[in-house]
């Protein structure tokens, strides 16, 4: 089969058909996070990073490959969440540069065209970094066109090919650039990611076009409950459709069409009706689709985003205000207690995307606001966001844990200018140690550490520096290697799985450690982490 030119059709095809491959293979993608901890989210991060862009791919209504480009570049760069999927929208927005800059008389793009617009993709994606990682997302990007961009081929479809085989080994290689990998025994997620958008992409081409996998589309829809509703949809639909023929009805068809359109959805057959729900800004598209396997008995829509005018002037602009990325009942309560105006719930088991951060500092409506991430992984997002705001004066913080985020809180001053409280939160970061304990998902060994799938696992600052079977056990060894005896303040967050019984010896254990410590005990109801410390 040869493929000499991409139309429009046929580049939405491709991005469409990438978005399908990642999101059937999110999990093993999740599963290659170094840490063993429950929270890999890497390939869940990047499938909605790319979704979102393929969602208003599919609402554009331009037969301009250059219009389509820049809505998928948009879309991406609104949902991307986590480092990886930052990177994946900048990959993106090259593509969008790169078209814009080529003369396409045919509304198409040639194999030199697309060499040329991989090329745009990989330098932009770089240039998104400030130091850029190699054996990372960035690595796997590079290689793939700087090995393929100056061959020979017949044609798109061979170059692709190749494209992705040299996705494939550069991945395959990144173990050997970043010891972390090597040492963990995995490869790099970001780039496993990337290699599955390429993979499906290069399948459209041969005319492969790929159904979302149910069990994947469940498993999306159980992750999407613990989205902010700050970043939905805006219509609520549901609809009884009459089948016209009951016997070739595949429900994975419609449901794999539907799912790139929206959120949360559901389709139950009872007979020769199937009852579709779904959340989704293209009601219209979700009817018309699903109108070629039936005629609809009722139909139900409601705008989620539509509130009654109240007739009041708006606010004016106040001062200060702050932002935080904070996951547990608990966490988030104690935030807002210590003065932040929003907080956007996610960070360890979910990273916000570029357009709740968006969304969070204009609600906010502040002519100053401080964006508190709580999460190095959120980081990224957070500072994409900063720069596409206007008429808000925003500053990023540099804390990547609860605990640091905690002892941020701690300096700031509401009637200082942003830089004297920048410069003290800042300090403040620094000036304290953190700690969490989860448990182990996988056996392997981290920086000489031996760990069992079920262990308990002490992580300070970054680093694993303790796994044993009991909780407490792991407890006691992190407190006694983040404590010192110039230690003044312990705060520690315990999480849902901490009985009371467990909760009211949390004291003492520290004080035995240090019998001057100032001791502070608080019920974060956390998932995932037994235990969130803040040692200062």
């Amino acid at each position: 089969m040869s493929v000499s030119y991409i139309d429009v059709e046929l580049f939405k095809t491709m991005i469409i058909n990438g978005a399908i491959n990642l999101k059937n293979h999110r999990q093993q993608v999740d599963m290659f996070n170094v840490f063993p901890v429950p929270d890999g989210d890497t390939g869940t991060n990047m499938s909605m990073t790319v979704t979102s862009g393929v969602r208003e791919l599919e609402n554009c209504e331009s037969s301009s490959i250059v219009d389509n480009a820049k809505v998928l570049s948009r879309g991406c760069l609104m949902g991307a969440r986590g480092n990886s999927g930052v990177i994946l929208s900048q990959f993106f927005r090259g593509l969008f540069v790169g078209i814009k800059g080529l003369e396409l008389p045919e509304n198409k793009l040639s194999l030199d065209d697309l060499i040329k617009c991989f090329q745009s993709g990989r330098e932009i994606a770089y240039k998104a970094v400030m130091k850029p990682v190699e054996g990372t997302i960035l690595t796997v990007i590079r290689e793939a066109i700087e090995n393929t961009q100056n061959k020979k081929y017949d044609d798109i479809l061979s170059f692709m090919e190749d494209y992705t085989k040299e996705a494939n080994r550069s991945l395959e290689n990144t173990p050997n650039l970043l010891p972390v990998l090597k040492e963990a025994g995995v490869l790099d997620s970001g780039g496993a990611g990337f290699v599955k958008i390429v993979e499906g992409m290069t399948l459209a081409l041969k005319g492969e076009i790929l159904d979302l996998q149910e069990e994947n589309a469940e498993a999306e829809e159980k992750k999407d409950e613990h989205v902010d509703t700050e970043t939905g949809y805006m219509y609520q639909m549901e609809f009884t459709l009459l089948l016209n023929k009951p016997d070739a009805f595949e429900a994975k068809v419609l449901g794999a069409a539907l799912a790139l359109l929206g959120d949360k959805l559901s389709l139950k057959r009872e007979g020769n009706e199937v009852i579709v729900s779904v959340i989704t800004d293209r009601p219209g598209r979700a009817l018309e689709i699903s109108q070629k396997q039936g005629e609809f008995a009722e139909i139900a829509i409601k705008n989620l985003k539509y509130k009654k005018p109240e007739g009041k002037p708006e606010a004016p602009k106040k001062n200060f205000a702050l932002v935080s990325v904070c996951f547990g009942d608990g966490i988030v309560n104690t935030f807002k207690e210590m003065g932040v105006d929003y907080v956007i719930e996610g960070g360890q088991t979910m990273n916000p995307s570029t357009e709740s951060f968006v969304k969070a500092i204009e609600a906010c409506n502040a002519k100053n606001v401080i964006i508190i991430p709580n999460n190095g992984n959120v980081i990224m997002a957070a500072n994409q966001a900063a720069s596409l705001v206007t008429g808000t004066k925003v500053a990023v913080l540099k804390a990547k844990t609860i605990a640091q985020g905690y002892a941020a809180l701690v300096g700031y001053n509401s009637e200082a200018t942003m830089e004297e409280n920048v410069a003290t939160m800042e300090a403040e970061i620094e000036s304290v140690t953190s700690g969490e304990v989860t448990y182990s998902i996988r056996d392997t060994e981290i920086g000489g550490v031996k760990i069992t799938a079920g262990d308990y696992m002490g992580i300070t600052d970054g680093e694993i520096v303790v796994s044993t079977k009991e909780k407490s056990d792991a407890l006691k060894s992190l407190l006694e290697k983040i404590v010192t005896e110039d230690s003044e303040v312990v705060t520690i967050f315990y999480g849902k799985d901490i009985t009371e019984d467990e909760a009211n010896t949390l004291e003492e254990v520290a004080l035995s450690i240090n019998e001057n410590l100032d001791v502070e005990i608080i019920p974060g109801l956390q998932e995932i982490y037994s235990y969130i410390i803040a040692v200062e």
